[in-house]
């Protein structure tokens, strides 16, 4: 979906992201002079009254507790279609779950951590509402100034599944994750805050073995789990306490998670340190997203823009034909393909996927493109190793995919001056899809640049745009590229 230009009184710099039930989109407040999430009911829920009640709720949870590692909702309304939205703290580290693919944390680090957390769900236990559903994704981490400088906290977020106790005390619906739900959640028994602390304990152990406590599949093997594997750790008591917290009966764990995190504490000597550095660079643009590549007389006319199917269209010879570019990438790039954390991306219209290294994955723009100003917008989407990546300014790795109208390949690629040469064009055909590649080298910013275009029908081209300081990893984000109905 296009980024709408503000969203009630506040002004929209990006999408965040997007879930079955909601939109975060990342906004200002111009009063306040800070940067703001705006989480947005998804138009096809609108009409339906659970849903929409199970989000209002959410912001009432959320809002009856006053505390910092528990997401902060300043604000809620509603779109002119009706849709409600809460304006909620901005977690500008990402969450825990991107961290722990950084590296893992420290025992120190994990503790802080867990403390924080625990701090979060005692502040909602003690409002009276279970957040059901503690996962990695849902720990939050915000840089907040303080006087001894910038510091990472952690908070809770997502009560998209919270309930409040007196409701959960019945029967109510099964919910959760199911590596971390409780026994008796899983079973759709009421709930207490027991079944929190069990989350807390499966993440816990997560954090200090350095894998999960179970590898559940559904909800029905999550309500009867066998007693966790040995967490491998030097620390008996450590353990015995997150053995205790796992317990398959609630009454054998501890009275609350206060107690829970105190016991773990103490086991741990009081290691606590320091929450981790953040490793999100501070953006004065609040992350504004980055400017798509120019355009070089690729094509006129759009096309109209049509629904996507779910046909997809792969290119696989693509690797093959830049391998030509460029010799003896073959071993390093097996390598290279071995060690590196990949993630996959799309675009909002779902035309478009590609999987990038994660360090491309700092700033994402999914968001349609316009090939010639004032032209209709065509599926497309971004994705840099920093803001601004793809600007003579600052050039850095990322890829760009983009559908344009055109009838037949251009004549020649966009031209990058600014990099010492380039070799000459590759043509190549696979069933029927007509390509042209230009690898420029010698690049300041990114060694390598490729400019690709597609002919993937007879009235639409794929173009796209890589930046990569190696052929090896160019090519594997070239070998990812899938369309969808096109």
């Amino acid at each position: 979906m296009s980024a709408p230009s503000r969203l009630g009184r506040y002004p929209v710099r990006r999408r965040i992201g997007s879930g079955a039930f909601a939109t975060v989109w990342l906004a200002y407040d111009e009063h306040l002079d800070s940067a703001v999430a705006i989480k947005v009911l998804a138009d096809n829920w609108t009409t339906d009254l659970h849903i929409r009640q199970r989000f209002l709720e959410e912001g009432r949870f959320l809002r009856k507790v006053e505390s910092p590692h528990v997401v902060t909702v300043y604000d809620a309304g509603e779109l002119a279609d009706d849709r409600p939205y809460l304006v909620m703290a901005y977690a500008d580290q990402g969450t825990l779950a991107d961290r722990l693919e950084l590296s893992p944390l420290e025992p120190s680090q994990a503790l802080t951590v867990l403390s924080q957390v625990g701090k979060g769900l005692s502040a909602l236990h003690d409002r009276g509402v279970l957040h059901r559903d503690v996962k990695p994704a849902n720990v939050l981490f915000r840089t907040v100034e303080t006087s001894r400088g910038a510091q990472v906290i952690a908070m809770l977020g997502d009560l998209g599944l919270g309930k409040a106790m007196d409701m959960s005390s019945r029967l109510t619906m099964v919910g959760g994750t199911p590596t971390y739900v409780a026994p008796e959640q899983a079973l759709g028994e009421g709930l207490d805050a027991r079944a929190d602390q069990y989350s807390l304990a499966a993440l816990t152990y997560y954090l200090l073995a350095g894998r999960q406590a179970y590898d559940h599949a559904s909800l029905s093997a999550a309500a009867n789990p066998s007693p966790p594997p040995p967490m491998g750790i030097d620390n008996p008591e450590a353990e015995e306490v997150v053995r205790r917290g796992l317990a398959k009966d609630r009454e054998d764990r501890f009275p609350d998670v206060e107690s829970f995190v105190t016991a773990l504490v103490e086991a741990m000597g009081g290691q606590a340190d320091d929450a981790p550095q953040a490793w999100i660079p501070a953006d004065p643009d609040l992350t504004q997203a980055a400017a798509r590549p120019e355009l070089t007389g690729l094509a006129s006319d759009l096309p109209a823009t049509t629904t996507p199917d779910r046909r997809r269209r792969r290119w696989p010879w693509i690797a093959a034909a830049v391998l030509a570019l460029a010799a003896g990438t073959g071993a390093g790039w097996a390598a290279e393909r071995a060690s590196t954390s990949e993630r996959t991306i799309e675009d909002d219209l779902g035309f478009l996927m590609v999987t990038v290294p994660k360090d491309w994955t700092a700033q994402v723009d999914p968001e349609p493109w316009t090939p010639v100003e004032g032209q209709r917008e065509q599926p497309g989407i971004a994705a840099g190793s920093a803001p601004g990546w793809n600007t003579a300014a600052s050039p850095a790795p990322g890829v760009f995919l983009g559908l344009l109208r055109g009838d037949k390949l251009p004549t020649r690629v966009p031209q990058h001056p600014e990099c010492e040469g380039n070799r000459d064009p590759v043509l190549d055909e696979d069933d029927g899809d007509r390509s042209m590649t230009v690898q420029f080298f010698g690049c300041p910013g990114a060694d390598y640049v490729f400019e690709r275009v597609v002919q993937v029908n007879q009235s639409q081209l794929l173009w796209i745009q890589i930046r990569s300081d190696s052929t090896g990893t160019a090519n594997r984000v070239l070998d990812s590229v899938e369309a969808f109905g096109v």
